[in-house]
């Protein structure tokens, strides 16, 4: 009798153990509406997502009903990563506090509109043992397709369109943080993986998961309440004191930068061609990656920007006035590359705006929701200029915005009217260094925040010939916010929209001046992410846009 006994009395000790530290329906329900008053509270784009996508963030009853039915505390996770992902915004995101991280030794992403295998740790997966190769496609992971798997990773995946959001699914799954996906530590130490070679053959393999960290599996039984609060950035060198206060409006990158090959690298994610002559990326130091060549009789100048947030905005302007100074005596036209940038200061960004614009041009705007916290911000700002004894025109820049601010704090929901941040007008006239000839720039669905705002402006100001791929659409300023009273979570927030020029027609959205899912569209369509870019190095890629930058140089003469 006693042997049939205790191992069920140690089976039931086990589970009321294993299930002692979940929360409560009770607490589950406070912290999805504390999740949801964060956005109620912080988040801008919230009629513009209901008038694009349907989706109204406060409609919480068949979310509550669903947080009362979640089985465990990794499925309330699941639930909430699912609710801010149908916001469909690059910005926004819910995170958990594990540094738990599962990956294979590979990496693949969508080439031609499939999986390809585009870059392979050999020292993990030696080509004895494991022969596959770039170029070869992902079939299926534990029996599941690749299709099938992209669907389920979706909600984990942030991404303002549906080529972005697709393509980060894949990486999701092949590179699984616990911070991101609830049940990551549940992924096996070995999965076997179908490929199909280039030859046609499909072969299995067997591979191990690297893993590391500490995983999160239930909530713990001792809550510890946490007021929500934001999580300040620290600003870069070079941006003035009284800036510093508002600086989370000036934020324009992602918090969590997808994981996609040469995402904010300095060399470009194509090869150049033989007889470029490179100028900077030798060296630590250097910030940008710049050179020249020659082709059919035309000077061409290069200049790879790899993000918005340098190190130090004073050095990174000085390197781009150098190099402006020599492509303005030296080249008959410039290819800015932003693809693959992940964004960064909205303030610098209109700084390098101002050395490629000849002429005086409308800045990005930008409108956000007005509460106590901004109020506040802007008067510290205000009275931090007025201490330091700022100029006139940014003493009453500040003045101005503050008297809009509380405006806006005064009505339900109050959002204030584009305004420019980084100025006292949103004209904005060149630099004493600029570049005044023919320019191409180059942009991708990986062009996010910052540089979907620096495209926008140069297209908008009829600056440049944009060729490549949609931006993101990542279109605002982002802040990070404790979300769970609980939960010990997180959230980050869109905290302003981008306005452009003029409205933008497309066929997905309404007609809106908005960067937020719109991104910005290239005059000239010109997709990377092919199978012969990949296995080519990017060579057609980079034939097509010196063609296409010689005839756009020989059409303004």
């Amino acid at each position: 009798m006693c042997r049939k006994v205790v191992p069920l009395l140690t089976l039931l000790l086990a589970l009321a153990g294993s299930l002692a530290g979940q929360m409560t329906v009770e607490q589950k329900l406070l912290d999805f509406q504390h999740l949801s008053a964060i956005y109620a509270k912080h988040y801008t784009p919230y009629e513009w997502k209901l008038e694009a996508f349907g989706f109204d963030l406060f409609d919480l009853a068949p979310w509550l009903e669903r947080a009362r039915r979640t089985k465990d505390d990794l499925d309330f996770y699941d639930l909430c990563h699912e609710y801010v992902a149908s916001l469909m915004d690059a910005h926004s995101s819910f995170s958990l506090l594990s540094n738990f991280f599962a990956s294979l030794p590979f990496h693949a992403d969508i080439y031609d509109g499939i999986v390809l295998i585009d870059s392979i740790t050999r020292s993990r997966l030696p080509a004895v043992q494991y022969p596959f190769e770039i170029g070869d496609e992902l079939v299926s992971i534990d029996g599941k397709s690749i299709e099938e798997l992209i669907r389920a990773y979706e909600r984990y995946s942030g991404g303002a369109n549906t080529r972005s959001r697709r393509r980060r699914s894949v990486l999701r799954i092949l590179s699984r943080p616990q911070s991101v996906i609830a049940r990551a530590h549940e992924t096996p130490d070995e999965s076997v993986v179908e490929i199909r070679r280039q030859s046609g053959a499909v072969e299995s393999y067997t591979i191990a998961w690297q893993k590391s960290g500490k995983p999160l599996t239930f909530v713990g039984p001792v809550p510890t309440p946490k007021a929500a609060a934001f999580v300040a950035p620290e600003p870069p060198a070079g941006v003035p004191e009284y800036l510093r206060p508002i600086y989370p409006l000036l934020r324009d990158e992602a918090l969590d930068p997808p994981e996609i090959l040469n995402q904010g690298g300095i060399n470009p994610v194509f090869a150049m061609p033989a007889g470029f002559r490179r100028r900077l990326s030798g060296t630590a130091a250097d910030l940008f990656y710049s050179g020249t060549l020659e082709v059919d009789g035309t000077r061409l100048g290069f200049l790879r920007i790899p993000t918005f947030s340098p190190p130090s905005t004073v050095l990174a302007l000085q390197q781009l006035e150098t190099e402006i100074k020599f492509f303005e005596e030296n080249t008959d036209g410039l290819i800015i590359d932003v693809m693959r940038n992940s964004g960064g200061g909205a303030c610098y960004n209109e700084d390098v705006q101002r050395r490629l614009i000849p002429y005086v041009f409308r800045s990005m705007a930008r409108e956000f929701r007005a509460t106590w916290s901004w109020v506040l911000s802007f008067a510290s700002s205000l009275e931090l200029a007025r201490q330091q004894r700022a100029e006139p025109w940014v003493i009453a820049l500040l003045e101005d915005r503050l008297r809009t601010v509380e405006q806006a704090y005064r009505e339900n929901r109050g959002r204030t009217g584009p305004l420019p941040l980084c100025s006292e007008s949103i004209d904005r006239s060149p630099a004493a260094v600029v570049y005044t000839k023919p320019m191409m720039v180059l942009i991708d669905e990986f062009s996010i925040s910052a540089a979907d705002a620096f495209p926008a402006v140069l297209q908008d100001n009829g600056r440049a010939l944009m060729v490549g791929m949609r931006t993101m659409g990542a279109g605002g300023s982002v802040g990070a916010i404790a979300a769970g009273i609980y939960s010990e979570s997180s959230a980050s927030v869109t905290l302003s929209m981008h306005h452009r020029k003029n409205p933008i027609v497309t066929p997905e959205y309404p007609a809106a001046p908005y960067v937020e899912n719109i991104g910005v569209r290239p005059d000239i369509e010109v997709d990377y992410m092919t199978r012969d870019n990949l296995m080519r190095n990017g060579q057609p890629f980079a034939d097509a846009i010196l063609k296409l930058m010689v005839e756009h140089i020989r059409g303004q003469r």
